[in-house]
């Protein structure tokens, strides 16, 4: 099966007060059609970058793609005109913001904003859009759809309008769907909620999904692959159930180990949560020769600092940039 898409060594440079900077260095992964592949990293490793990047949303002025391809279903979208790109863009390729508050207008009704993507990709009349919009918002499961369609963004509660970003993401039904922390301002039970729409939806659409999270528990439950991502660079790839059994880099076995777990047993000794120490290097340190995350491994050697690790390959399909790779 030919990959949907492919990235081949990206590299997305930001030009700040400091100079220019590798946000992005040298990442490349492929995802099949309809699968689900997450990336995972703390705030700041590139993860959101990348998503933007896809979608050619990268800063206007300040962001470029330096290297590198980006090829959907056969076309380098890295060499596409911003004409092709807009006609992708939540037709083909769809995103699911961080926080749909701001990503959805205050003064428009949600209608009105999912009939706007169809009218603008799809074609359709008002009417039409219209009616399509209330099918939509009854596909993620938004009660009362035909009334609540003409409700503005304040009025519906947080997963709720989660929902209808969802709703308006899929509208011309996209073949890659990119959620960017879907649930990141929702409590648990609506994050559970929202977890199994999307899985749902992409049994019924075959899209395929690139989950972007902190959360292990939905990387688990929601993904095959997943790609954890440090200081803008691939850290580890591979199946998720692989890398969480055996994580073969220093970073993914720290995030791993961050995860607290419910004792229970009563009678067991109780463990304090570990953490992975230091914090994720300024972009001045971005695109050095070396190792970005020997100043917080347990593993530090001299060859960590001496160049960039090298990736190792796994038989079972993963593979880590890490001089201790195969010692994990």
């Amino acid at each position: 099966m030919s990959p949907l898409l492919e990235v081949k060594n990206l590299r997305i440079e930001l030009t700040t007060r400091d100079g220019v900077a590798p946000v992005i260095d040298d990442l490349s992964f492929t995802l099949n059609p309809g699968e689900t592949m997450s990336f995972v990293g703390e705030s700041g490793c590139g993860k959101s970058m990348t998503a933007l990047a896809l979608m050619g949303l990268l800063p206007e002025k300040v962001g470029r793609v330096a290297a590198g391809n980006i090829i959907f279903d056969g076309e380098d979208l890295s060499q596409a005109s911003d004409e092709r790109l807009r006609a992708i863009r939540g037709n083909e390729i769809s995103m699911i913001f961080q926080e749909p508050m701001t990503s959805l207008n205050p003064v428009f009704t949600i209608g009105e904003q999912i009939a706007e993507v169809l009218r603008a990709h799809q074609g359709l009349s008002r009417k039409a859009a219209w009616a399509q919009s209330i099918e939509l918002l009854n596909a993620v499961r938004i009660p009362n759809a035909k009334s609540r369609v003409s409700d503005y963004p304040f009025q519906m509660s947080g997963g709720q309008r989660q929902r209808a970003m969802i709703a308006m993401a899929l509208a011309c039904q996209p073949k890659i769907l990119i959620a960017d922390e879907p649930t990141t301002a929702l409590d648990v039970t609506v994050q559970a909620q929202i977890f199994d729409l999307l899985t749902d939806l992409r049994k019924q659409t075959g899209a395929a999904i690139i989950l972007i999270t902190h959360d292990m528990g939905a990387v688990a439950e929601m993904a095959e692959r997943m790609i954890v991502m440090y200081a803008g660079r691939k850290a580890e790839l591979g199946p998720v159930d692989q890398i969480i059994e055996h994580p073969r880099h220093p970073y993914t076995k720290g995030l791993i180990e961050c995860v607290p777990h419910i004792q229970s047993d009563p009678s067991l000794e109780r463990h304090d949560l570990v953490e992975v120490p230091g914090i994720v290097p300024s972009l001045r340190e971005f695109g050095k020769d070396q190792c970005l995350f020997a100043s917080r491994c347990a593993y530090l050697t001299e060859a960590c600092l001496a160049s960039r690790p090298t990736e190792k390959l796994f038989a079972n399909g993963q593979s880590a940039d890490c001089w201790h790779a195969e010692g994990l």
